[in-house]
């Protein structure tokens, strides 16, 4: 039986610990985040205009930036498709943003190949996969199941120091809390740093609200 490793509450309130950096300040900080969102409601924009902002150290939503790195897994998309979006944010590319539309699944090398993508560009800052069950093996969605897939994205955050953002679905069932309506079990909430959810006010309306709850933010309601 292994040793339990303590710490004493004077060794933790006297230690100096590296303060936590935010990717999008007060929003993302590092660590794993879930984006959920209905079908079609803007989910792969706004991951998009993060990621050029990100990359650009522009604002994003009225919020500053840490420039760096950022790698976007398209797992729904094609370049031509990526490239028509591109020019509709933009007409000036960036050398620090990149994209693949295909990638292995988690437990599957798909740590290895973010690893080893960071290797190669140190200055990562933050990696979005769109979407979830693209990069599940397992089409069980239990509790347990849920917890096991996030946990091991949630320790790849943890040892690179860098923030990866999961874009997901939501339920088709309305909730009080648009939180709720994340699909899948709890499980996915409870192994997160921090949770968005856009909701669109009215169906084609293009108005939505993102809602934003996590470990080391502030909760948010933005309008978009």
């Amino acid at each position: 039986m292994k040793k339990l490793i303590t710490r004493s509450c004077e060794e933790i309130m006297t230690t100096v610990y590296k303060p936590i950096e935010f990717v999008i300040d007060g929003l993302i900080a590092q660590g794993l985040y879930i984006l959920a969102g209905a079908p079609k409601v803007g989910k792969s924009w706004l991951a998009l205009d993060m990621c050029l902002s990100i990359a650009k150290g522009e604002k994003i939503l009225g919020l500053k930036t840490s420039q760096g790195t950022a790698l976007y897994l398209c797992l729904e998309d094609s370049y031509a498709r990526i490239q028509n979006r591109l020019y509709e944010l933009t007409d000036e590319p960036t050398e620090m943003l990149y994209f693949s539309v295909m990638s292995d699944p988690i437990g599957g090398g798909l740590e290895e190949q973010i690893e080893g993508f960071m290797s190669e560009h140190r200055d990562l800052k933050i990696v979005f996969i769109d979407t979830l069950q693209m990069v599940r093996s397992d089409t069980d969605s239990s509790y347990g199941s849920d917890y096991k897939d996030l946990s091991v994205l949630k320790a790849l955050a943890d040892k690179l120091e860098i923030a990866i953002i999961v874009v997901h679905h939501t339920r088709k069932c309305k909730d009080i809390d648009p939180f709720n309506m994340i699909s899948g079990s709890t499980g996915i909430s409870g192994c997160v740093d921090g949770s968005m959810v856009l909701v669109e006010t009215k169906r084609g309306s293009r108005n939505a609200k993102l809602y934003c709850v996590g470990r080391d933010i502030e909760n948010a309601e933005i309008n978009l």
